[in-house]
């Protein structure tokens, strides 16, 4: 009997929410279904310094889907040898309960490498696409998860494994 109306309970609730999320979201203008987020990073120490930048922005067509574009630029110096990652990116978020989110991201990355070797310089230019899916728990803001790019290729690809941690942050 207990288990029945703690159901009861939570269908009440969770359809309540349901409702009043679609209602806010009638009403809502452009910008105010538009999330902004992003990553910051910075590393550095002996003969080492890394630093990248990742804006991002979805619109949320409802409580459960949001879609939208990002841009990154990292660049890395490591004695000699010299990075700069830049490229964009779109973004598919669902969420299919508060606190599960799953997405789908398109990259693509132009990759300028360059190390000045006794020698010479020697570079090596390319582009780099990367499809990842991934799933993670959603408290708020933030989501931290998994994903795993399934382009993946030890040959060509800036990444050292199809598997990723992340923590995505959206205001």
């Amino acid at each position: 009997m207990k288990s029945i109306v703690s159901t009861l309970i939570l269908t009440v609730i969770f359809t309540c929410f349901t409702a009043q999320s679609h209602a806010q979201f009638r009403s809502s203008s452009f910008w105010d279904r538009v999330s902004f987020g992003g990553g910051l990073g910075l590393n550095f120490g002996d003969d080492y310094f890394a630093a990248n930048i990742a804006p991002s922005a979805v619109y949320n067509f409802n409580p459960y889907f949001a879609l939208g574009p990002g841009l990154s630029y990292s660049y890395v110096k490591n004695g000699s040898l010299r990075s700069s990652v830049a490229g964009g990116s779109i973004i598919a978020l669902a969420n299919p309960l508060p606190i599960i989110q799953l997405s789908a991201e398109f990259e693509e990355l132009y990759v300028s490498q360059r190390a000045d070797w006794d020698g010479g310089t020697v570079t090596n230019d390319f582009w780099n696409s990367a499809l990842f899916l991934g799933a993670g728990y959603r408290s708020g803001p933030v989501t931290i998860g998994a994903r795993y790019n399934v382009l993946f290729n030890d040959n060509d690809s800036i990444y050292t494994s199809a598997i990723m941690p992340f923590v995505r942050f959206y205001f």
